[in-house]
């Protein structure tokens, strides 16, 4: 079965690919997609990511770049479940793979230096930051509940070969500490692009692009701008999405 009763299945406007969600549940956001937009995949290399929800971030990195080979890791059964069947919905089961698992089990489960590049959507919000959803896989998505941004970081550095590529979006309020975390597990970021709501506001967004063991030279990228006006999306945002 591939669709259960309170699921959808809505269009990725890729490759003709499609993905099933929950009608009232988490759904993928567009900090997933932005983040499919920055990662830069290259021919044969292998890919994981980090919290992969409902798999959109693997699926729509297969359908944008020539990868070998891509794998989401995610800690809820139910969504590992649906994202598989995501997979499957799209014939892509011998180059996706859906693992259950802890991110602070990363490193354990694959093996170190086992990816070109790892991408993660994390948790944004620590105790510090907001009330807790009291639905619990929204909570987790959005609150860091199973794992830090220091858990990520590990992990990350656990798993990716030297010279590999990490790729993150996250909340710039929490720039610093992310910097920090980062360089803490040799993870030197080396391109960042702020996003903006519109034009006139300030970030709301930022896309990390870190390289392991990488020197300590950084460039800061031409913000992007997502509407033009309200309810119209930039020209950029539009080839993102690939509408």
């Amino acid at each position: 079965m591939i669709i259960k009763e309170g699921e959808r299945i809505d269009e990725l406007h890729r490759n003709g690919y499609r993905i099933i969600q929950k009608e009232k549940g988490f759904c993928f956001g567009m900090d997933a997609v932005l983040l499919s937009g920055f990662a830069a995949v290259r021919p044969g290399e292998r890919v994981l990511d980090l919290g992969t929800g409902t798999g959109i971030i693997p699926i729509l990195l297969e359908a944008k770049t020539r990868g070998a080979y891509f794998a989401g890791l995610e800690i809820q059964e139910e969504m590992r479940e649906m994202a598989a069947r995501s997979v499957a919905l799209n014939g892509l089961e011998k180059k996706i793979d859906i693992i259950e698992g802890n991110i602070r089990e990363a490193g354990r489960l694959f093996g170190r230096a086992s990816f070109d590049v790892v991408t993660s959507n994390p948790p944004y919000m620590n105790d510090h930051h907001g009330l807790k959803n009291p639905d619990l896989p929204k909570a987790i998505a959005r609150h860091e509940i199973f794992c830090t941004l220091e858990d990520v970081a590990r992990e990350t550095a656990a798993v990716l070969r030297p010279g590999g590529r990490f790729y993150l979006v996250h909340r710039p309020r929490r720039l610093a500490e992310i910097v920090g975390t980062l360089q803490k597990y040799r993870l030197e970021p080396k391109r960042m692009k702020f996003v903006h709501p519109f034009a006139d506001r300030e970030a709301n967004l930022v896309l990390i692009e870190a390289v392991s063991g990488g020197g300590p030279m950084m460039k800061v990228e031409k913000p992007l701008i997502v509407y033009r006006e309200p309810g119209v999306y930039t020209e950029e945002i539009y080839e993102i999405y690939g509408y």
